[in-house]
């Protein structure tokens, strides 16, 4: 009976202690289990796959803007473009809207044709030396 009473108190110092040892066995060398963790919800997981995304976006977009430097810049160039014309547009528009300012910018416009015309387009020789100034400029731009 000693020997009974004996095993069910060494059993119950196991239970208490969180593990059971069979008898005869080692158990400093049985390997351990980790802990026991509770499942990740749903929203940790989310959180979690939100973060690396976000630890790797400035890769992404270094290595997009890399990729796609030409295209990009030319879709730039292109919406610059239409954003300088629309303001130019914009403000011509209230100029317009001011009152003697338009008749004021016509009748510049109209001046200004009659001298170029008068200075340039009537004689041969001021033609020629119109051409001459735009075959330079022509090529000053081309780099011929």
């Amino acid at each position: 009976m000693e020997t009974e009473q004996q095993q069910r108190e060494s059993i119950n110092a196991s239970f208490s202690q969180g593990t059971l040892a069979i008898e005869g066995t080692d158990t400093a060398n049985l390997p351990k289990l980790p802990p026991a963790r509770e499942p990740e919800s749903q929203w940790q997981q989310i959180s979690r796959q939100v973060s690396q995304v976000l630890e790797q976006l400035p890769e992404y977009v270094g290595r997009f803007f890399k990729d796609y430097k030409q295209p990009l810049t030319t879709v730039g160039l292109i919406l610059a473009a239409i954003l300088t014309a629309k303001i130019v547009l914009a403000v011509l528009d209230a100029i317009n809207d001011i009152p003697l300012l338009s008749p004021l910018f016509e009748l510049v416009g109209i001046s200004y044709a009659t001298w170029f015309i008068s200075r340039y387009l009537l004689k041969a020789s001021t033609r020629q030396e119109l051409a001459d100034e735009i075959q330079l400029l022509k090529n000053q731009f081309v780099g011929e």
